[in-house]
């Protein structure tokens, strides 16, 4: 999803047999001070994962718990399906799950031998789900995240990378699997809409599916720069990247630009409860589309200059995961 700075037997159900188990994330006095980078909300409680495996919660928005986290590295997306089942991802390919809101975690895979973060993950139900991240990654589950399927995603090559890989499939097997292991761009989020699936990622990347991810194609390249969230808001698609650069897509399946004075590079969009849109940055820079009709979008810079990764609005607030840490600020 988002840049900030750019087995054995014994192992629990779940975790590749290939590696070692991680350490636990240290528990520490102030857990909310720490980088994180994002953050989501179920009906009655707030959630949000960062460094070194950081995972707190609170049901007020004020008071904050530190979960119990089974790894001690970067964590970079967070998903729940309803009050108490919920996924996290991060560096070393790692997955987590919950089953009782976010209070405690558990490994449910570790990969540090693919050196590839997963940078978001997304659950259609109890059961199916899908994680992205670093070099077109992309694992599929069917059994709640017990166990997962690495796909490679051809549609989404270029031509000629496509008929390369073709080549050396048939003529060499070994150079196939190196070159499949970095051809593709990095998939920094995936998004459910009405519209099917979508895939935001590097060099102006956007993917769509019809088939809940069975099958896939490219959209035409709006923007060369990365993308790092796509987002439906009132019907309408949105996609936000580096250096201010969002645009939106209705109806009619054209790309619009939307205007801003600022070149803080977006990290997230979040639909606001009372209408439009924030869009949280770099720089401390929280953009706002206080309309769909409009195209323009209003920019606010915070004091603290520090980046804001994720945002939501939760018990009249709205809830911040920066770099400097969670920050609360109330709603107007």
């Amino acid at each position: 999803m988002k840049y900030l700075l750019w087995a054995v037997l014994l192992l629990p159900l779940g975790v590749s047999a290939q590696q070692e188990t991680p350490q636990p994330a240290y528990q520490a006095d102030s857990a909310t001070r720490t980088l994180f980078t994002d953050i989501t909300t179920t009906e009655s409680r707030v959630i949000a994962v960062g460094q070194h495996g950081t995972i707190v919660y609170s049901d007020d928005g004020e008071q904050w718990q530190q979960a119990t986290s089974p790894i001690d590295t970067l964590l970079t997306a967070v998903f729940f399906i309803d009050n108490q089942q919920g996924w996290a991802c991060g560096h070393d390919a790692s997955i987590l799950g919950t089953t009782d809101g976010g209070a405690s975690w558990q490994l449910l895979q570790y990969r540090p031998d693919l050196d590839k973060p997963c940078l978001d993950i997304h659950f259609f139900d109890k059961q199916n789900g899908v994680a992205v991240g670093a070099y077109g990654m992309y694992f599929e589950t069917k059994d709640g995240g017990q166990n997962w399927t690495k796909r490679f995603l051809d549609s989404l090559l270029y031509p000629e990378d496509r008929d390369y890989l073709n080549d050396l499939k048939v003529n060499d097997p070994e150079g196939y699997e190196i070159e499949t292991s970095s051809i593709l761009p990095h998939f920094n989020r995936i998004a459910e809409t009405s519209k099917g699936l979508y895939i935001a990622g590097e060099m102006g990347l956007i993917a769509h599916s019809t088939s809940q991810g069975q099958s896939w194609q490219r959209e035409q390249e709006i923007y060369h720069g990365s993308f790092f969230d796509i987002a439906e808001v009132e019907g309408e698609i949105l996609v936000a990247g580096l250096r201010g650069n969002a645009f939106k897509q209705g109806d009619s399946g054209q790309w619009q630009a939307l205007r801003t004075q600022e070149q803080a590079t977006m990290n997230s969009i979040v639909e606001s409860n009372k209408g439009g849109v924030y869009i949280f940055g770099n720089s401390a820079v929280i953009y706002r589309l206080e309309n769909m009709q409009q195209n323009q979008l209003k920019a606010r810079q915070r004091a603290d200059g520090k980046a804001v990764m994720d945002g939501a609005e939760f018990a009249g607030k709205l809830i911040l995961a920066t770099e400097a840490g969670i920050q609360t600020k109330e709603l107007n």
